[in-house]
């Protein structure tokens, strides 16, 4: 697949950009498209690396408007009303040369479910810890054909490991899944899918083999970790009430 011109300058953008926010002093990582790039590295699947139109950034809500102010001087210019009501826990920012968007997320990433980010986000430099990673993507009740490439890019470039140092950490993963029955029910769902769709996946056979060995170990875990009791009394509920909330994406 060819390269296009504008991905490696927008990822040389996202990487100067943490750069220059991490030298103010503030706690700001990479999510979405850009961090899959950086994780992976050179173990990226050529065939799913993709275009990535937009940086999408996380940081601490203490330091949430500061950083704001911090985009502004840099540059991005801040899309005031969408800030002015979801400052809190959302800002979007564009630059007027390019075009591109910034986009970012406070304490937690709030889309399809809530995943709780506020003690994690400097766990990893550069971007969100692997496995919050993984979730940002899993989370996702609609799994389009951008985020189910993400998923197959993490599993194949990034190993399943025991903590966050060396990989996506399953108890990281399992700690979450394990006290909330809607987000294990959508995760499981999406690793159906995720088997289902290997047969079409233009990979190697060894990364082929590797995504399929990793999505069976990941549901393993998932299920035999130890269930809350709040998840046990939802999971009697199950899809009679909708377990997820219905996103309206941002343009």
């Amino acid at each position: 697949m060819a390269k296009s011109q504008i991905k490696p300058k927008l990822v040389d953008e996202a990487d100067r950009l943490l750069d220059q926010l991490d030298a103010q002093g503030f706690d700001v990582r990479a999510l979405g498209g850009i961090a899959v790039k950086i994780v992976c590295g050179s173990k990226l699947e050529k065939s799913l690396d993709r275009e990535v139109a937009d940086i999408d950034l996380i940081t601490v809500k203490k330091q949430g408007s500061k950083v704001g102010k911090a985009l502004e001087g840099l540059g991005w210019e801040p899309d005031k009303q969408f800030n002015a009501l979801n400052g809190a826990r959302r800002m979007i920012f564009e630059a007027p040369d390019h075009g591109h968007k910034v986009d970012v997320f406070v304490d937690a990433f709030e889309m399809c479910h809530v995943i709780p980010l506020r003690n994690r986000v400097t766990v990893h430099p550069k971007t969100l810890a692997p496995a919050d990673l993984l979730l940002t993507k899993m989370q996702v009740v609609e799994l389009n054909e951008k985020d189910r490439n993400d998923i197959y890019a993490l599993l194949a470039g990034v190993p399943l490991t025991d903590n966050d140092e060396e990989g996506i950490s399953l108890e990281r993963i399992t700690d979450l899944t394990s006290s909330d029955w809607g987000l294990h029910h959508t995760c499981e769902i999406n690793l159906e899918r995720l088997r289902d769709g290997l047969s079409k996946l233009k990979v190697s056979k060894a990364a082929k083999d590797r995504i399929e060995a990793e999505i069976d170990r990941l549901e393993k875990a998932m299920d035999v970790a130890p269930k809350s009791r709040g998840w046990k009394l939802r999971a009697k509920i199950g899809e009679k009430k909708l377990w997820y909330e219905e996103v309206n994406e941002v343009d």
